[in-house]
Order: C-alpha cells, then structure tokens, then sequence
C-alpha cells in the first residue's frame, strides 16, 4: 500500500508535501539550523516522556475495533466478531488478535468524540486540541491554525541530544505543523517510507554520501555566501550573530553518529522487522521506537488510507487491521521489553470515528460525535477501559471526553503546564489547551 498516491472522499492528496528539509544542502542546512537554534532558546528541564502518536488519517472504525456492538442490530453492529482479550471482560475485534494479547499494555477511551465530521476541521481538533476558528483552510498554506503537540513539545522542552525534538515519520501531516510558534518548534520530516529495501532519509544521506573533502568545499562555500551577512552581524544585533553557529551545528547535526544511528532501520534484526511488519505503518511503529530510544520527544506516524466509505468491512479485515495489529501490538511488546513504556505515551488515533449505521455501499461514514482513542504508556494504567458509548455508539454514554481533554492529558505526562499561554507574533496570548481542556484522570488510575 505504501507505494500507491491516496485521496480520501474529498479528492485531497493526503501525501502531505510539506517538509522543513530543503532539496539542497543550503536548504537543509538553514532548517536544521532553525531547528537547533530554537532548541537553545526553548529547552527546559523536562520529565523524560516522549510521545508517538499513530495517526491514522481518514478515520478508523472504532465501531469494528476498539468498541464493538456484538448486540446492536444488523445493520450498526456489521459481521466482525469481539473476541477476548489479555484483560477479563475487555473483547476487541477479532482482526485485531496480537492485539488482544497486548490489552494489558494498553487503554481505551470509548466516551470521546467531538462536533467536527469533515477532514481537515478534525484532523486539526484532534492534532492540536482546538476547534478551527472561522476562515481555517486546511490546504498547504493554512491559516487560523493552532501548533501541533508535537510542536508544542519542541517548543517547550527541546532537544535530548543531537536529533530533532519533533519527527514526522514518513510524511507531514497537514495540522502537523507550528504554526505561529514558528520554525524553531516545526518537524523534522523524514519524507521517505521506511519500509523501502532503499529508505534513506532525504535530507540526511546524501551529505552524509558526500566525499569529506567535498563536504568541507561546500562548507567553504556556504561561509562565502554568509560574508555580508557576518559584516551585518557584526555591526547589527547579537542575536543575528548566532546564526553561525547553529548552522555549524546543523553541519554536525547531519554528519553525526548518532544521528545516523537513529535513522538507521537497516541495522535492525530482520526478525523483527518481520515481527512489526514489513509495511509503511509497522516500519514507522519500529522508527519510532528508534527515535525516541535515540531522544526524539514527540513522532507523529501519518499512516493514509482509513477513509472507509465503500466496502469497510473487507478493507478493513484485508488491507488495514493487519497493518495495525502488527505494528502496534509489536510497538507496545517492543517498547515494554526495553523498560521504555513508562517514558513512552502512544497515542492511537484517527480524525474521528466512523458512522454507526452501514450505508448502502456497506461502508461507514465520517462520525465526529463518537469515536474512541487508545492510549499506553507515560502513566498510563494498561488493561484500562475509560467510559463507555451508547448501545449503537452514537454518542458517549457516560462523561464524555474531549480534544482538548486529551492536549490536557499529553501535556501532563510529559511535564508541560497546560495552563501555560503563549503570545502570537500579534502579541495575542493563546493557552497551550483550550480552557474547558482537563486530564482524563481515570487514566492513571
């Protein structure tokens, strides 16, 4: 499936282009040196949290897994069957058997939802925990958006050693972004599917490829092209004299072993790069363990294409679940093994769920108002089952949770004040969670 360009129902490419890497050194070079310099200015002290979120962008049926209505009618409960899992009492979906062995390791959510059933609007509330204000555009360029956890994160504990504190892994999303925080709190994109036999991140390896001595001339020419800018510097303000020095860093940054290290897939076992999946999505859940064992704070997995409407049930059970099964139950049993989990929070999720009654086409429709999140790891209490949906899972049933609840969530595993405000470059102060956002608490119980 990875090598195939996706659309989902509203005829948008979700192959999203955007990326801080540019196609020549220069341009790498500039970005990785605005990354590092914003680590400077940003980094705090921290807990040692990291997050993966696991996007699956088009929205998964959270009727046909995480929360099955086995007593439903025909037409809500469709044919898949619960089936019983590592924790007593807690039935998931019978295509998700690895899975099922993990639920200890692991919590679900099934009182969320929220009011947006359009991508793009929900792909934002879900990524940022705000509801887009009037005039969003959720194309390359949009406006009116809020910066992503992600960015978030970059943005207010900064680097753990010499990678990037926010990575996307293997494209942008479009709400993935910084927004006004800028570019020092903006992604590392890897552009690149990792489960190619050639995967080799763009704006890494061909550096990295480059004979030492051609790399020192393009560093020559690179302090040729900055000579007016130093005269400036020099005569202007001392902030601009810095620059110099994180493109120096960034210079290190791409010929660093430890960076290369990180990205390295190659160097894994083919036992368990089997075990994962030799798929876009269990070759990013293994990326992801890398990054964040080699200090990466936040990964967000953009995993395309779960936007069901046609024939749900026979893409489901034969092109998306095993997908799934087997990258994030090997995830959870990976990161578990390696005494990470409790410094790992993972958070699987799509733009929103997916519509209780099957259509005409036997498939689901966008459904904002009912869906259900998984989440491990950071605290989290494994084998977990927060609230619960109605009999048809129109709707919660018990408290229901939201977007901004789970921002709330994030931010306080990972140390971060939720109730910190930051200033737009309009001096406009915005808090980093929505003000009705509060910790889903019956997670760490």
């Amino acid at each position: 499936m990875s090598g195939r360009k996706k659309t989902f129902c509203d005829g948008l490419s979700r192959r999203d282009m955007i990326s801080i890497g540019g196609a020549s050194l220069l341009g790498t070079t500039y970005s990785l040196s605005s990354i590092l310099e914003g680590q400077a200015k940003e980094a705090v002290p921290g807990n040692d949290t990291s997050l993966i979120v696991l996007f699956l962008a088009g929205g998964l049926s959270t009727i046909d897994t995480w929360d099955l209505k086995p007593n439903a009618p025909k037409e809500f409960r469709g044919p898949f069957n619960p089936i019983a899992t590592s924790v007593s009492g807690v039935q998931m979906c019978e295509h998700l058997p690895k899975l099922a062995g993990q639920m200890d390791k692991f919590a679900v959510v099934r009182s969320f939802g929220h009011r947006s059933s359009g991508h793009g609007v929900a792909d934002h509330f879900m990524l940022t925990g705000y509801h887009p204000s009037a005039g969003f555009n959720s194309g390359l360029k949009p406006n009116n958006q809020k910066p992503a956890h992600g960015s978030v994160i970059a943005h207010e504990l900064g680097a753990r050693g010499p990678v990037p504190p926010y990575v996307c892994v293997p494209t942008m999303h479009n709400s993935g972004g910084s927004s006004y925080l800028g570019s020092t709190a903006a992604p590392f994109v890897v552009e690149s599917d990792p489960a190619l036999p050639n995967f080799a991140v763009p704006d890494l390896a061909p550096p990295l490829a480059i004979d030492a001595r051609r790399f020192g001339s393009r560093r020559n020419l690179l302090a040729t092209v900055d000579r007016f800018q130093k005269r400036g510097e020099a005569r202007f303000n001392a902030q601009a004299r810095t620059v110099n020095a994180f493109k120096q860093q960034a210079f290190e940054l791409m010929t660093s072993k430890e960076t290369k290290t990180a990205f390295d897939i190659h160097s894994e076992p083919d036992k368990l790069r089997d075990k994962y999946g030799r798929n876009t999505l269990g070759q990013s859940c293994l990326m992801a363990r890398r990054l964040v064992e080699a200090g990466v704070r936040c990964v967000l997995i953009n995993h395309a294409n779960w936007d069901t409407h046609y024939n749900n049930f026979h893409v489901l059970k034969n092109d998306l679940l095993h997908l799934l099964d087997g990258g994030m139950a090997t995830l959870l049993e990976d990161l578990y093994d390696r005494g990470m989990l409790d410094t790992t929070m993972l958070l699987v999720t799509g733009e929103f769920g997916r519509t209780p009654r099957i259509n005409n086409l036997v498939g689901r429709d966008h459904w904002g108002p009912s869906s259900a999140i998984a989440m491990a790891g950071g605290g989290i209490t494994g084998g977990t089952i927060v609230g619960a949906s109605n009999e048809r899972a129109e709707r919660p049933a018990t408290k229901p949770y939201r977007p901004a609840d789970l921002s709330a969530t994030i931010f306080h595993s990972l140390g971060i004040n939720p109730k910190k405000e930051f200033l737009t470059p309009e001096g406009r102060p915005i808090p980093i969670v929505p003000s009705d956002g509060e910790v889903i608490e019956e997670l760490f119980a």
